[in-house]
Formats: structure tokens, C-alpha cells, sequence
């Protein structure tokens, strides 16, 4: 069995030890430790909050609002890529570029401000994100835009304030900040190379849970 990972998860795949001798950091070990387990035992549990659960349900609104503000006509994506190691399904693959679109818990949380954004995507690791895109649609540019949107009222208590989360009377221009992630071949021999050493590691942490298993029934 090998080492299979999405876009998203690249970010944790990438972060590095404290020396060269530890080209795998604490982060990347805990991911692929938990990938092992959930492999091994069959088990691939679904994270839900109220925030991814506004991205989903207003993913469309945000490509609409895109579309208004850039006067294009961008549709979402259904394809999703898979080259064995790495897939993924970004929201719009345009002629140019791949778009993924991230909708706003709220006002106070919308980076409005580019250097914001900038602080975000790093911090979230979506710049990682769109390299893994780039690479499988072979794009040389990718942007992640952040879109206000309003709430559902479904994902709403009695304690929200309405005012952080109904924002349609808000100019459609204003709702939107993008940033852009250019492609670079030298960061993506490196997703590469990290990836053989995470695969490495995978199986080792597969063959514990072997032996483990074995050692039970002794």
C-alpha cells in the first residue's frame, strides 16, 4: 500500500524537522501516522464544522460573486485529478489559472486587506494547496479568493451577530480579495522528494501496525 494524499494535506506534508537530518518535522510524522491508522484499520472519519460547512454550501455563491465582480463566466469544477500519490478537485480550473474559492465565516474574519490574505493562505496553507493543483492540472497559476458571502441562517444560533454575517448590501466589488500563487518547478521537485520520504515512513508505520496486530494473537 502506498502513501495516497490530497491537495489540502500537503501543508502538513511539507513541514520540515529542526535539522536536515529530520526531513520529516512533528507535524508531518502525526499526519501520516493518523493516515496509517485510518488505512489500516479501514476507517476515514468526515471533519465537519460550521465553517467548512458555509464553504460548501455558499461555494457557488462565491463563484458567483467572482463572476460578477471579474465579469467572467467561471463554472466549478467536477473533475478531480488522481495520479496515484496526490489528488484533488480544485473549485474552478480556467483556461489560465486554477481558482479556489474560500467563503468567510464572517465579516470580522474576511481578510480585506491583500497583505491579510497573504498572512492567511500561508498561515492555512493553501499556497501548498495550489501547488498540488497546479501540478495535477498543469497550470502555471493558481489564486485562492476569499469571498464574503452571507450565512445561512441554518449554521446561525441566537447568539451570532447578524450584522458579521449579512453582508449582500455590501458592494459585490468589496467582497472579494485575491491572492496569487505562481507555479515553481523547484518547490514542486521538493513536494516530490518529501513525498518519497513520507511514502517510506507510511509503510513502516503500516508494518508496526502488522506486527502489532500479529503480536495480539501470540
Amino acid at each position: 500500500m502506498e502513501l495516497k494524499i490530497r491537495c489540502s494535506e500537503l501543508s502538513q506534508l511539507m513541514t520540515k524537522g529542526r535539522s536536515k537530518s529530520e526531513p520529516l518535522g512533528e507535524t508531518a510524522k502525526s499526519y501520516i501516522q493518523e493516515k496509517a491508522k485510518q488505512d489500516f484499520y479501514g476507517i476515514n472519519p468526515i471533519l465537519e464544522n460550521k465553517y467548512l460547512s458555509k464553504g460548501i454550501m455558499n461555494e457557488q455563491i462565491g463563484i458567483d460573486l467572482v463572476n460578477q465582480v471579474r465579469f467572467m463566466d467561471f463554472i466549478k469544477n467536477t473533475e478531480r485529478i488522481d495520479i496515484g500519490w496526490l489528488t484533488g478537485e480544485c473549485d474552478i480550473n480556467a483556461t489560465d489559472r486554477i481558482i479556489d474559492i474560500k467563503c468567510s465565516w464572517s465579516f470580522d474574519t474576511f481578510p480585506a486587506f491583500e497583505e491579510e490574505a497573504q498572512k492567511s493562505v500561508k498561515k492555512a496553507g493553501y499556497d501548498w494547496q495550489m501547488r498540488g493543483y497546479m501540478m495535477l492540472y498543469n497550470k502555471d497559476l493558481a489564486e485562492v479568493i476569499y469571498c464574503l458571502t452571507s450565512t445561512p441562517d441554518s449554521l446561525l444560533t441566537q447568539w451570532d451577530d447578524l450584522t458579521m454575517h449579512k453582508v449582500d448590501h455590501i458592494e459585490a466589488e468589496k467582497r472579494i480579495t485575491a491572492v496569487r500563487v505562481e507555479r515553481d518547478v523547484e518547490i514542486e521537485e521538493q513536494i516530490k522528494e518529501q513525498y518519497g520520504i513520507a511514502n517510506t515512513y507510511y509503510k513502516e508505520c503500516l508494518a508496526e501496525l502488522t506486527t502489532k496486530n500479529q503480536k495480539s494473537w501470540i
